[in-house]
């Protein structure tokens, strides 16, 4: 091993390990306001209307939470006469509020139990997901392997981690710092999972995107700075519509967050994917809509 490499590897072990232990410390508090605000969404009485006769289940993305990912999209749902749930999974033991870092295929497994709930509390015979970053790819996961599918009729995935992000090129770097690799895995499987051409990215891809009876809708940014490049989040498939939100509207600067956090024009694109029969144009003054 060159001296520099061995020199780095401390380093490197040093710097992933703060990363994860550092930022519950440093944003707990605004997370711990968010996860105990009252969301308005989750309500098990809830009853599915024949407008809109499937509960929508959000599924959260990495670092987040079952709140402060749907501070925007859950009520602009629920205003639209929908049934919204949301999840907490993957959680890591001593890590509150971030979740999404343990390994996806038990986060689906978590899943799978939610929607499970769901459907016996309402009465539906399927739910829809909505899903934002890894939220919008780990569904795949529950659809393909634990028999989703049957219980799923539309998969909406906002930004979503389809086949594995570059990080904008940073990922090519973690072999050139011994020992980085392994760390990141142990510590947050759900990040080293994610990375282009891992173990479970090669699973969850071959045979194809989709599985049969589920329709799939991508809404993407070319802003993306987290899931890169941006164009792999598309999947390739029957029943599959993928979105640019820029082929909308523009000057829609959204990035990766925002588009899931804030972005009302992603919204209504997100009604359209629920309800597709009652779709309408989705432009700039969806903003305001």
């Amino acid at each position: 091993m060159l001296p520099w490499k061995r020199a780095l590897r401390p380093l490197a072990a040093l710097l992933l390990t703060a990363a994860v232990a550092v930022v519950p410390a440093t944003t707990a508090q605004a997370a711990e306001a968010a996860a105990t605000s009252n969301s308005g969404w989750n309500d098990y009485s809830c009853k599915p209307s024949a407008a809109h006769p499937r509960p929508v289940v959000l599924v959260h993305g990495t670092f987040a939470n079952s709140v402060d990912n749907w501070l925007g999209l859950a009520p602009y749902l629920e205003d639209r006469g929908y049934c919204v749930f949301s999840l907490d999974y993957g959680q890591l033991q001593g890590v509150p509020f971030f979740h999404a870092l343990g390994p996806i295929d038990r986060s689906a497994e978590q899943l799978s139990a939610y929607v499970d709930k769901v459907l016996t509390a309402t009465g539906a015979a399927k739910a829809d997901l909505v899903g934002h970053s890894q939220g919008g790819m780990m569904p795949r996961y529950y659809l393909k392997f634990l028999g989703g599918a049957a219980k799923v009729n539309a998969l909406v995935g906002i930004a979503p981690n389809n086949h594995g992000t570059t990080l904008a090129g940073l990922t090519n770097l973690l072999p050139y710092f011994p020992g980085a690799e392994d760390l990141l895995s142990a510590a947050t499987p759900a990040l080293a999972q994610q990375v282009v051409g891992s173990d479970f990215m090669t699973k969850l891809n071959e045979g194809g995107d989709t599985v049969p009876g589920v329709r799939y809708t991508v809404i993407a940014t070319k802003y993306d700075e987290v899931v890169t490049p941006y164009r792999s989040q598309f999947l390739n498939g029957p029943g599959v519509k993928n979105v640019l939100i820029q082929d909308l509207c523009a000057v829609d600067i959204s990035e990766h967050a925002f588009l899931g956090l804030t972005d009302r024009i992603a919204f209504h694109e997100v009604a359209n994917a629920l309800d597709p029969a009652r779709a309408t144009a989705t432009t700039c003054a969806s903003a305001i809509g």
